[in-house]
């Protein structure tokens, strides 16, 4: 077999991109070797090609490189991940090498990390419900098997929390047994990675979870490949080992800033906001890899989390996110000011196909009316305590005064709970059921008459025979 060519040609560094002249047969994405004077060795990938000059993008970063002593080798092939069922209960880096002190994976097969797109035809529809354990989602915006449902969030909010706890929590209710997390953190600390590789292995959670991990201090161009890693890893679960997988990426921001100053070294021509032109693609590329295709068990569920800087939702990566996922789960800065974990502001969080994963069979048949009359109640609560600041409580009617404290009492009971309270659907419905008796039962006009004799009544002279008890 013949060796790659040696290029000792390089003509231009700037940053992690390297200049290389005179190349011949080099193609788009190809993987290169570069070895310094020294004798250590980096590796590569292709990001341009123009005639005889290609643009070379340096993993761990150009800096210690001599031009006059660095050789550049082509190896003919683009970046794969070795993937095997041994990943499960390992921890990797943002390269895809082990950083748990275990042993390297023996691999089934090596995959390409960009993936093969689905054929939109093969696509089968998400139906099953997934239980997260968290109310603000199981019962108001549910996640269904097969979905890309992103949470928004903000600098200092308790994202990473969440995610934990999702990773943890997060189970097929229908019976399946094959259940598997892919968890991808980009541009963390070293003090949000300990959390994080602590928290699963002190709750077993590690066992079921593929974790990858680039710290904040680690090449950016490798923040670019994390969750390319992460989703390629998915893929073989799923659909090679028939495994329903959840991948929870965080933090798309910092993914995104590192494309940013990526293509600023490229001297591209910028988008909104300083970003490439061609953000919306790329994002997509990796969104677009979730979902469930016919006649494959398994599927692969997104959980994308992001930072909107300065809280501004109309901030391109949001707001790009917004557009090619089915939903999104709001955390509100308020919320988290009243010490509300976890801060989920349900009025403007939406997931675009929770009416698909609920009902009889799948979660519980009056599921989506109760949903439907908590978001009225709230709401009109809402509306309520806002008319009792300009006008004074003196002003409310006493259905108003009902009203109010029930959004209050819903923050307090359903919105909030323990970091480690892992609800099931049923608990969470019989919550939302429990605090409808705070409102006069003519007011619950989203509900049916069967749901009301079956459900709400019991509770209501449950709640009367305890008032009449405490009275005596």
């Amino acid at each position: 077999m013949k060796l790659p060519e040696k290029y000792r040609t390089i003509t231009n560094l700037s940053g992690p991109l390297m200049m290389v002249n005179s190349v011949n047969d080099v193609k788009y994405d190809e993987l290169a070797e570069i070895t310094l004077g020294n004798g250590e060795t980096r590796r590569g990938r292709v990001l341009e090609i123009n005639k005889d000059m290609a643009l070379v993008q340096v993993y761990e970063g150009s800096s210690g490189i001599d031009i006059n002593s660095t050789e550049v080798r082509f190896l003919g092939d683009v970046l794969k991940l070795p993937v095997s069922k041994d990943m499960l209960g390992r921890i990797f880096n943002g390269r895809g090498t082990p950083i748990d002190g275990g042993a390297e994976i023996i691999p089934d097969a090596s995959l390409d990390v960009n993936g093969n797109p689905m054929n939109p035809f093969s696509r089968d529809f998400p139906s099953e419900f997934i239980q997260t354990g968290i109310s603000t989602i199981d019962g108001m915006n549910p996640l269904v098997r097969g979905q890309k449902l992103p949470i928004f969030s903000g600098s200092g909010m308790p994202h990473n929390r969440m995610a934990a706890q999702i990773a943890r929590q997060a189970t097929v209710i229908s019976g399946h047994s094959d259940f598997a997390v892919v968890f991808a953190a980009m541009g963390i600390t070293f003090e949000e990675a300990s959390f994080f590789m602590e928290d699963f292995r002190k709750t077993g959670a590690l066992q079921r979870t593929v974790m990858y991990i680039n710290l904040a201090d680690d090449p950016a161009i490798e923040r670019i490949s994390t969750p390319r890693l992460a989703l390629t890893a998915a893929e073989y679960l799923a659909f090679e080992c028939g495994m329903h997988v959840l991948v929870i990426l965080t933090d798309l921001t910092n993914y995104c800033e590192a494309l940013r100053e990526i293509s600023a070294a490229r001297k591209e021509v910028p988008g909104r906001r300083g970003y490439p032109g061609y953000l919306y693609t790329d994002l997509a590329t990796m969104y677009e890899r979730a979902g469930r295709l016919r006649g494959k068990t398994g599927s692969i569920t997104q959980i994308p989390i992001l930072t909107m800087p300065e809280d501004d939702k109309t901030h391109p990566i949001p707001d790009l996110t917004g557009y090619i996922t089915e939903g999104q789960i709001i955390l509100a800065r308020t919320l988290h000011r009243k010490g509300i974990y976890p801060p989920v502001d349900v009025m403007p969080s939406l997931s675009r196909l929770k009416d698909k994963g609920i009902g009889k069979g799948k979660t519980r048949e009056d599921h989506a009316d109760l949903m439907n009359q908590l978001f009225a109640a709230y709401s009109r609560g809402k509306e309520a305590k806002e008319l009792a600041v300009i006008l004074g409580e003196g002003a409310l009617s006493d259905e108003d005064k009902a009203f109010a404290k029930f959004a209050d009492k819903f923050e307090d009971t359903y919105v909030r709970q323990g970091e480690y309270q892992n609800r099931t659907v049923e608990e969470t419905l019989e919550l939302g059921w429990n605090l409808l008796t705070i409102v006069p039962q003519r007011e619950l006009k989203r509900v049916r008459d069967e749901y009301i004799e079956k459900y709400f009544k019991p509770l209501l002279v449950a709640k009367k025979e305890q008032q009449e008890f405490d009275a005596d």
